[in-house]
C-alpha cells in the first residue's frame, strides 16, 4: 500500500490514454469546481528527445574523408558524391556528411538554427542499455542511486513558480528524466486520457492501479494539496478542442510515436499553460542487424526524427525564439560493421540541437581519424565530449539556469563547449 508521505513526495501525475469516461467521478467534479485557469506569460521552453536504443552517430553524421571507417564499414559507409541513382550524403562542411534521409535538417543547418555536437557519451563506459539510459537520464553516471533526474532538478532551479504543465511528458510512464521532488505529468495521450498518480518513483513496483484506489488509501487532505494540481491539469485540457488540432504554416507531422509526441507538445505550448520542460521519444535505434545504408530501418529512423522534428519546428513558428530542441541517446555503435550487417553496442554518439539561441551550422567535438590506436577499447569512437557539458550549457544559455554548486550535475565540474550563443 502506498503512503500519503511516499505520494506526496513523489509528486507525479501520468495521463494515460483510455477515454475521458474513465475520469473518476469524484475528480470531475472537483475540477469544476475550480476556477478557470489564467494564460500563464511565455517562458522559455525545452524540448528533449530521447532516441532509445543507441543510434549510430557514425551513420548519421559520418565522417565521410576517413578511410579507415570506409574500410570498417564496405556495406555502411556512404559517400557525398553522386554516382548514378544513389542518394548521397548531405556534405557539410567538407568532413562530415549528414545522412541522406534526414535531408530535412539541411535548411536549418545552413541558416545556422541546427548544430551537432559529435563524440558525446557518457563517462561511464557502461553498454548496458539500461544502465546507460539511467545514467544520462539522472546526469550522475557514477552513481546508480541518484533519486532524481536532471530535469526534475533544472525544473526545481527556474526559480518561479510553476503551473501544473511546467514539465511535461509525452509518453506513457514517467521518463527517469523527471523523477523527483518537482511534480511533473506523463501524458499519453491529449485527447482521451485518465489519470494515475504514481507512487514514490524510487520504487516503480509500488504504483497505484487508479486514483480511486489511491483515493480509498488517502485522506481527504491528500485532494486539497497534490490533487489540486491533477484538477487543473483536467481543467486545461478539457477546455481545449485537441482531435481537431491544426497545425500551423501547413506542418505535416509523421504519423509515428515521435511525431504524435511532438504534435502534443506542440498544442499545450500553443495552449500557454506554462509548459518549460518537455519530454519525449524515439525508439528502434538498436540496429544490430540489417542496418542499411541510404535505405533501411536506420534510414527510416532517421527519417521520421528528422521530419517530426521540422513539422514541430515549423508548426511553432511564432514560438522558436523560447524554443530549444535537443536530442540524446545512451551511446553509439561500434566503428567495424558486424557480420549480420549491423553494428553493436559502442561508445561515443552525436546529438542534434535546433534553435535560434544555438550556435547552429557546425559540427561541434571532436573526432580523430578512426585508426584503431585511437578508439576505445580498439573499436569504438571514443567520447570526447561528456554528455554533461551540453545538457549543462543548454540549461543555462537557454533556460537561464546553471550548474553552480553542482546542483543540476552533482560532482560535475566541466564547461561548455560553445554550442550555445
Amino acid at each position: 500500500m502506498i503512503s500519503r508521505k511516499a505520494f506526496l513526495k513523489a509528486g507525479g501525475l501520468s495521463l494515460f490514454g483510455i477515454g475521458i469516461g474513465g475520469i473518476p467521478t469524484f475528480m470531475a467534479q472537483a475540477a469544476e469546481l475550480i476556477e478557470a485557469p489564467k494564460l500563464f506569460k511565455r517562458k522559455k521552453i525545452l524540448v528533449s528527445i530521447f532516441q532509445r536504443g543507441a543510434m549510430d552517430g557514425l551513420m548519421a553524421v559520418m565522417p565521410f574523408e576517413d578511410q579507415y571507417l570506409k574500410a570498417a564499414r564496405a556495406g555502411l559507409f556512404m559517400s557525398p558524391v553522386k554516382v548514378g541513382n544513389n542518394n548521397p550524403l548531405i556534405d557539410l562542411d567538407g568532413r562530415f556528411g549528414l545522412h541522406p534521409a534526414m535531408r530535412a535538417f539541411e535548411s536549418v543547418f545552413r541558416e545556422n538554427r541546427l548544430a551537432i555536437v559529435h563524440g558525446m557519451g557518457s563517462p561511464n563506459n557502461t553498454r548496458s542499455h539500461f544502465d546507460a539510459q539511467d545514467y544520462m537520464e539522472s546526469g550522475t553516471p557514477f552513481n546508480k542511486g541518484t533519486s532524481s533526474g536532471w530535469l526534475n532538478r533544472a525544473a526545481g532551479l527556474l526559480g518561479h513558480e510553476a503551473t501544473p504543465f511546467q514539465s511535461v511528458s509525452l509518453t506513457n510512464a514517467m521518463p527517469r528524466s523527471f523523477y523527483g521532488e518537482i511534480p511533473s505529468l506523463s501524458i499519453s495521450n491529449l485527447q482521451d486520457f485518465n489519470i494515475q498518480l504514481r507512487a514514490n518513483q524510487m520504487n516503480t513496483n509500488k504504483v497505484s492501479q487508479s486514483f480511486e484506489e489511491l483515493y480509498d488509501q488517502t485522506s481527504a487532505g491528500l485532494l486539497k494539496s497534490t490533487g489540486k494540481e491533477s484538477f487543473e491539469a483536467i481543467k486545461m485540457l478539457k477546455s481545449v478542442d485537441t482531435k481537431n488540432y491544426k497545425p500551423a504554416n501547413n506542418a505535416l507531422y509523421p504519423n509515428s510515436p515521435l511525431g504524435n509526441s511532438l504534435k502534443q507538445i506542440a498544442q499545450l505550448i500553443k495552449m500557454d499553460v506554462g509548459l518549460e520542460l518537455a519530454f519525449a521519444e524515439s525508439g528502434g535505434w538498436d540496429t544490430h542487424f540489417n542496418q542499411g545504408a541510404e535505405n533501411g530501418v536506420f534510414a527510416r529512423n532517421v527519417t521520421d526524427l528528422s521530419m517530426s522534428i521540422m513539422a514541430f519546428w515549423t508548426d511553432m513558428a511564432h514560438y522558436q525564439d523560447d524554443l530549444t530542441v535537443m536530442t540524446m541517446t545512451e551511446f553509439g555503435r561500434t566503428v567495424k560493421q558486424n557480420g549480420t550487417g549491423g553494428t553493436d553496442h559502442g561508445r561515443a554518439s552525436c546529438n542534434f540541437i535546433l534553435g535560434n539561441d544555438v550556435h547552429g551550422g557546425l559540427v561541434h567535438g571532436k573526432v580523430a581519424p578512426l585508426a584503431i590506436e585511437n578508439l576505445e577499447d580498439g573499436r569504438d569512437l571514443a567520447v570526447t565530449t561528456d554528455f554533461r557539458s551540453v545538457f549543462s550549457e543548454v540549461a543555462e544559455k537557454h533556460l537561464l539556469i546553471s550548474n553552480k554548486n553542482q546542483v543540476l550535475f552533482p560532482g560535475f565540474e566541466g564547461k561548455g563547449i560553445g554550442v550555445m550563443r
